[in-house]
C-alpha cells in the first residue's frame, strides 16, 4: 500500500460515538455473560472454533481478561447498571486474590510480563475500588519485574535463565511492562521501579527501531560487554520482516515512553513506528499477521495489532501539537471503524469472545514460534479492542 494509504485513509470514515455506544454494549453483555464460566476461572490466550475455554490463573496474557471485567465495569458504572457492576466487581475482585496469590507463591511468574498481568487487573482494581490486595499484588509484581533487569546491557531480560548468552535479550513487548514500574514509584516513593524502566527504555528504543523504522521483535545484546549485539525474530515471517504485533506494541510503547519520561525524540519515534505501521496496512486497515503480507497474500490476519495501534495513536495524542492531534485521533477512529464493522463479533452464539481474524503465532519457515490461535479471538485483542473503545467515549483513567 505504501505511500497510497494516507490517500486512502482521507477517504475513510470514522467511527461514530453511536456505533461506539453499540460495540461497548455489546462488550458489557458478552463479559457480563462470560462470568458464569470465567470468573474462578480465566479464559485462556486465544479461542478454538472461536470459543475460549478455561485455564488456571498461568500463562502471560491472563491479566487482559481481567482488564475486560474492569473495563466492563466502568461502562456499567456510567450506564447506571449497578447490579450488573456489582456482580462484575466481585469478579473482579476473586480475580485480585488469584493474582495475589500467584505473586506470592510465584506461579510462572518467572519472566518480564508482569506488566501484562498485573497493570489491567490489579492496578486497574486499586485505581477504580481502592482494592488493596490488588495494591498489594502489583508492588510485589514490580519487585518481581526488576529482578530481570541486568546492569550490563541495562535492560529487563524477556524470559529463560538469566545467566545464559542465547537468553540475554529483550523484546519489544516490555515497553507495554514498564508502565507497572512507573506506577511502583508513584505509589511506594522508590524511584528504584522508575530508574530501572527508564533504562529499559533507552536500550530498547535505541535498539530495536531500524533504519526504515520497522522494529525488530527480539534484540540481543552481549553478555560480556553490554553491547548490542544483533535484532531477531520469534513470531515475525523473519528477521528482517516487521512482524504486525510487534509493530503495534511500539506505537504503543513509544507513545508510552513519552508519557512517563517526556522526551521530545520519542514523539519523532512515535510518527515513524506509526507510519511504518499505517504504511504497511491493506485498504480495511487491518493488518496481516507480518507487515511484510498485504491484500493478496492468503496470509492470516492480526486484528488485535489494530486495536493497540489504536490504543496507542489515542494516547500518544493527548500530548501533542492540535494539528497531530487531531490527526492520529482521526485515524483511530478510522481503525475502530473497521475493526468493529468487519471484525467485531456480532453474537453470543458466534463466539464467547469480541474480536474474530487474530493471530497469536504463526509458524513460517524462518520463525521459531509454536502455530496458536491463527484466525481465532485472542485475550489482548479483545482487551485493547474494549480499551480503544472507552478512551474513544472519553473520561478513562489508564490502567497502564
Amino acid at each position: 500500500m505504501g505511500k497510497e494509504i494516507y490517500r486512502l485513509l482521507e477517504e475513510k470514515p470514522e467511527i461514530t460515538t453511536e456505533e461506539i455506544e453499540n460495540a461497548m454494549t455489546f462488550a458489557l453483555e458478552q463479559v457480563g455473560d462470560n462470568l458464569g464460566t470465567f470468573t474462578y476461572q480465566f479464559k485462556r490466550a486465544f479461542t478454538e472454533n472461536s470459543f475460549y475455554t478455561p485455564t488456571e490463573n498461568v500463562n502471560w496474557t491472563t491479566g487482559f481478561w481481567t482488564g475486560q471485567i474492569w473495563l466492563a465495569w466502568e461502562w456499567a458504572m456510567k450506564r447506571g447498571k449497578e447490579d450488573l457492576a456489582e456482580t462484575l466487581k466481585r469478579a473482579g475482585d476473586i480475580q485480585i486474590d488469584s493474582f495475589l496469590d500467584r505473586i506470592d507463591n510465584k506461579k510462572e511468574v518467572d519472566h518480564h510480563d508482569m506488566g501484562f498481568l498485573y497493570s489491567p487487573s490489579c492496578v486497574a482494581g486499586y485505581k477504580l475500588t481502592g482494592n488493596l490486595k490488588g495494591r498489594e499484588a502489583a508492588v510485589k509484581a514490580a519487585d518481581q519485574l526488576i529482578t530481570r533487569f541486568h546492569p550490563v546491557g541495562q535492560f529487563i531480560q524477556a524470559w529463560g535463565p538469566m545467566d545464559q548468552p542465547e537468553n540475554y535479550r529483550f523484546i519489544i513487548d516490555c515497553l507495554l511492562n514498564l508502565p507497572l514500574l512507573y506506577w511502583a514509584s508513584e505509589e511506594t516513593g522508590d524511584g528504584k521501579y522508575r530508574d530501572i524502566a527508564e533504562k529499559h527504555i533507552h536500550t530498547a528504543i535505541a535498539n530495536v527501531i531500524r533504519e526504515d523504522y520497522s522494529t525488530w521483535h527480539t534484540f540481543f545484546m552481549n553478555m560480556e560487554t553490554g553491547e548490542p549485539d544483533h535484532g531477531a525474530t520469534c513470531q515475525g515471517y523473519r528477521d528482517g520482516s516487521a512482524w504486525a504485533r510487534g509493530q503495534a506494541w511500539g506505537v504503543y510503547g513509544t507513545a508510552m515512553a513519552y508519557r512517563y519520561t517526556g522526551r521530545k525524540e520519542y514523539i519523532e519515534d512515535f510518527k515513524h513506528v506509526t507510519g511504518y505501521f499505517l504504511e504497511h496496512l491493506p485498504s480495511d486497515l487491518v493488518p496481516y499477521w507480518d507487515l511484510e503480507f498485504g491484500e493478496g497474500s492468503g496470509e492470516p490476519r492480526d486484528s488485535s495489532s489494530a486495536s493497540i495501534a489504536a490504543c496507542g495513536m489515542l494516547e500518544m495524542a493527548k500530548y501533542m501539537e492540535p494539528e497531530d492531534r487531531e490527526y492520529y485521533k482521526s485515524v483511530a477512529r478510522k481503525i475502530l471503524k473497521s475493526v468493529v464493522g468487519g471484525y467485531a463479533v456480532k453474537s453470543l452464539k458466534e463466539s464467547n469472545g469480541l474480536v474474530l481474524h487474530s493471530t497469536y503465532s504463526k509458524k513460517s519457515p524462518y520463525n521459531t514460534c509454536t502455530p496458536e490461535g491463527v484466525d481465532e479471538c485472542n485475550i489482548w485483542g479483545d482487551y485493547f479492542y474494549m480499551e480503544a473503545l472507552t478512551r474513544l467515549a472519553g473520561g478513562w483513567n489508564p490502567y497502564w
